[in-house]
């Protein structure tokens, strides 16, 4: 845990610190273009009849630095700048306004993401030479996207209660599969403070590649030598708790920190898809636990990938057990719903057969050599349907928003300077 202090810094130390560097990048990255332009509001871009000032180029571009939003390089920031007009003009031709107070609560919400009052992420801004329109102007545009989207298409977004069951698992068809990062941070009460700092911080974060580096430093699961990134999982394979809370996330957002045995786990949403062939829903899982004293010691695990060369299936850890008392090793049948969260959330990742030695017990002083013996399939409803039909909602909607913007884009007449 010594490198906790990186990310364990306050938000506002943060941004304090971050604002003079983003300044003096932001003036030497537009140094040449602002050569070019006689006044700050003069057109760096025109969209159509709208024009882009120099100011807003600059504004923008030092706003999405100082705070560590995705998409903050030049070209990007003028890319967005370009989508923003596109996106305004077919708003005002649909004659939809934003009220005042909606903004402020954009506003409110965005400050407290940055564990700031809106009077103190406002004197931040401030401080970076960043104004409070240029704040308005960001939530107000994504308050309206949003709501032109919903208006035009939510009709052809509503899934039917067919699409529902086949999402659910509960019919042939397509089926719901989610892609998540992962982080499993391991806790003892030693370090239960450390982590719980740790985990706030890290459920803060705005990009895909601070999260898996995150990932990469402080994760004991498996995934941490990708990035925490995993494959493609069944929505009905993970724990039935995990689910809802996974399908009210939005692409990029993060989980706040969940608590398990012995670990604090943090989950990035990556994608949602529907697929063909369903998604099966399980009434048991089968699994074995065999427990190795040292926890995660470079001993203890040297010995787990010994054994997992010599094991094929769970029949395999009773010779590997003889001998032994016979609570080191169990093998369990249960409900999705009443396997713990952390054995849960590894099986989930598993074809039958295989091993997973992410998962302590004992404060960490046991490791948990995990098997998964089979499933059974099951048609059960333990996922909300309404959460199904959300997020199957939310993904057609945000489809038809990008289309819609790549028409409006080659539809346009856009002039750089």
């Amino acid at each position: 845990m010594q490198l906790i202090t990186r990310l364990s810094t306050r938000p506002l130390a943060r941004w304090l610190t971050a604002a003079a560097l983003v300044l003096t990048a932001a003036c030497l990255a537009l140094a040449p273009a602002a050569a070019v332009a006689q006044t700050p509001f003069s057109p760096a871009i025109r969209v159509n009849q709208d024009v882009v000032t120099w100011y807003e180029l600059d504004q923008r571009l030092q706003f999405l630095q100082l705070l560590g939003i995705p998409g903050d390089s030049e070209a990007e920031v003028r890319q967005s700048l370009i989508d923003d007009r596109l996106r305004l003009q077919a708003i005002e031709e649909a004659g939809i306004e934003i009220p005042p107070e909606d903004v402020q609560v954009g506003i409110d919400e965005f400050a407290a993401r940055g564990q700031l009052s809106t009077e103190e992420f406002l004197r931040v801004l401030g401080n970076a030479g960043i104004s409070p329109e240029t704040v308005r102007d960001f939530i107000r545009n994504q308050l309206a996207w949003r709501d032109y989207i919903s208006s035009r298409f939510i009709s052809r977004a509503r899934p039917t209660e067919e699409e529902i069951d086949r999402a659910m698992g509960q019919a042939g068809g397509t089926g719901l599969q989610v892609l998540l990062s992962e982080i499993i941070i391991p806790v003892t009460p030693q370090t239960l403070g450390q982590v719980e700092t740790l985990a706030d911080e890290i459920a803060q974060l705005k990009s895909y590649d601070d999260f898996s580096a995150a990932a990469a430093q402080y994760s004991a699961a498996d995934t941490r030598s990708n990035g925490g990134r995993m494959n493609w999982l069944s929505l009905n394979s993970l724990p039935p708790a995990l689910q809802p809370v996974i399908l009210a996330l939005n692409e990029g957002e993060i989980t706040s920190p969940l608590t398990l045995p012995n670990a604090v786990a943090l989950f990035q949403l990556r994608g949602v898809r529907e697929v063909s062939g369903g998604t099966p829903r399980y009434a048991g899982i089968e699994y074995a636990a065999y427990y190795m004293g040292g926890g995660r010691s470079p001993e203890t695990l040297s010995a787990a990938a010994e054994l997992t060369g010599r094991v094929d299936t769970c029949d395999d850890l009773y010779g590997v057990a003889k001998g032994q008392p016979a609570e080191v090793l169990e093998r369990v049948t249960a409900k999705p719903s009443e396997i713990p969260r952390d054995i849960a959330l590894e099986l989930a990742k598993l074809d039958p057969n295989e091993i997973s030695t992410a998962v302590t017990r004992n404060n960490g002083q046991t490791l948990v050599f995990l098997m998964l013996c089979s499933r059974t399939r099951d048609l059960g409803e333990e996922t909300s349907r309404q959460d199904v039909a959300n997020a199957l909602t939310q993904q057609r909607l945000q489809a038809f928003a990008a289309s819609l913007l790549e028409q409006l884009r080659a539809d346009a007449v856009i002039v750089e300077q």
